[in-house]
């Protein structure tokens, strides 16, 4: 009971404070937590991470944390008509869609209406593995989290945060970095316009902090955001098309990329695009032919080689985008 105390007194005021600390600095900063043991410090601190309380930047003696600032979620353009009720009805049902098709793209089978379930009422649903619970709420979390991020630059280490609210696996691997960039070649088998099977070679390691600089910086320019709606699916394509080339984490690029694509758009104000599950296939195969007439991205080529073979991809987004307004009402 009294470690129950103490980890809840240790919460609280951690929520107070103002930028990474270390665990030291915590320790000098919480006088309640001084005669806590190293490890189970650490896990408490680890804890609070996973239940987004935290951010966690750094590796080993370099790590510290830092609360997760709650903002309120934006007023967007495309609901300024909308009543106070009907913007909150509308933003669930968006971070519902949402979740529900980018995690179905990648093999979850909760449906849309179990999806509505878990996230609206916290409880699971019968039947469906946890991994595939862990993923909605993930997804959902990861939502949150790009909202947080329209109002200011893209940091490296958002990407990080982001990738953590994706993967929460809780397996580690070393090989395998949940919150960092790959350490390991990685790459798929597709399919060719010959219909011959290929393998398809993403970004080597040692590129992915450079292209992914590139990609923070265009994200990062006046012109990002102040889209206007007929330039949206040009906007999100180039951002998605990038991120899935170079594949920079282990495991959840698809995700994280249709998250991240969406930020020049809703930081103009505009509704976010939502690929349908259903056009599943279409969608991997576009993909697949645009990054293998492009080949390996490296430091040389950066993010966008050949963007004159991006117009099959970019209409593609282009319907999907009409099919998320229609749903969303906007």
């Amino acid at each position: 009971m009294a470690d129950e105390t103490t980890k809840r007194l240790l919460l609280e005021r951690l929520a107070w404070l103002q930028g990474p600390h270390s665990i030291s600095e915590i320790r000098g900063l919480i006088p309640d937590v001084e005669t806590v043991p190293d490890r189970t410090l650490r896990r408490w601190l680890r804890e609070a991470v996973d239940q987004r309380l935290l951010i966690r930047h750094g590796e080993k003696r370099g790590t510290r944390y830092e609360p997760v600032q709650q903002v309120e979620t934006p007023s967007f353009a495309f609901l300024q008509d909308k009543t106070p009720v009907q913007r909150d009805q509308i933003l669930k049902s968006l971070r519902d869609l949402w979740t529900h098709h980018s995690t179905a793209i990648e093999g979850n089978t909760l449906t849309l209406g179990d999806t509505h379930f878990l996230l609206e009422e916290g409880l699971t649903v019968a039947g469906k593995p946890i991994r595939e619970h862990q993923e909605v709420i993930g997804h959902a979390s990861a939502i949150t989290l790009i909202y947080q991020m329209l109002s200011v630059p893209v940091t490296e280490n958002m990407l990080f945060e982001l990738h953590r609210a994706v993967l929460t696996e809780v397996i580690r691997d070393v090989y395998k970095p949940v919150g960092a960039w790959k350490v390991e070649p990685n790459g798929t088998y597709t399919v060719d316009s010959n219909d011959e099977r290929v393998y398809l070679e993403y970004a080597y390691p040692r590129d992915v902090p450079p292209l992914m600089a590139e990609v923070r910086r265009r994200l990062n320019t006046g012109e990002a955001k102040q889209v206007a709606m007929e330039d949206a699916p040009r906007w999100y394509t180039i951002i998605h098309t990038a991120v899935v080339h170079i594949h920079p984490f282990c495991d959840g690029n698809g995700r994280i990329a249709r998250l991240i694509a969406n930020l020049p758009l809703l930081r103009s104000g505009l509704p976010p695009v939502v690929i349908p599950k259903e056009r599943r296939r279409e969608y991997i195969q576009l993909l697949a032919e645009y990054e293998l007439s492009c080949g390996a991205l490296t430091r040389a080529s950066g993010p966008w080689p050949q963007p004159n073979l991006l117009a099959g991809f970019t209409r593609f987004i282009t319907e999907c985008y009409r099919t998320t307004q229609d749903l969303l009402g906007a």
